[in-house]
């Protein structure tokens, strides 16, 4: 199981806020220290607003805050906003019929790990993870 493009980014943008989660982080003091392009951080942090993470301040002294609680923040909520859990829980062979009654070959050798994942995302929040050895750049 890996995680898209997106998803890494906006844990590395949260990882990062989670540092000084008081704080108000301007859009561009994002994307100079954690170098994602203006264009991809606004769409990334659109979809963490939507979704109530984190809350956008208009105007020129603008920027984003968190809107939560990092222990209301768990990672299966932040994946099934960026590229949803469908994939996580779908056939490691692409088949659509895959399922506990009609297993493809290799359905019982992934489902043990496919389910470890997924309760790793459902049990860790923003609060439970030690961000602190994370290279920022």
């Amino acid at each position: 199981m890996i995680l898209t493009n997106t998803t890494e980014y906006a844990l590395r943008i949260l990882s990062f806020m989670v540092k000084d989660p008081t704080r108000q982080y301007s859009a561009k003091f994002l994307i100079e220290e954690l170098k994602i392009s203006d264009k991809y951080l606004r769409r990334i942090m659109t979809d963490l607003s939507k979704a109530g993470f984190i809350r956008s301040i208009q105007g020129r002294d603008g920027g984003y805050v968190f809107n939560k609680n990092l222990d209301e923040i768990y990672l299966k909520d932040i994946i099934n906003v960026t590229e949803g859990l469908n994939k996580h829980f779908a056939c490691v062979l692409g088949f659509e019929q895959c399922s506990d009654k009609n297993p493809c070959a290799l359905h019982e050798t992934f489902k043990h790990l496919k389910n470890e994942y997924l309760k790793i995302f459902a049990n860790k929040n923003l609060s439970n993870i030690d961000f602190s050895n994370i290279n920022r750049n």
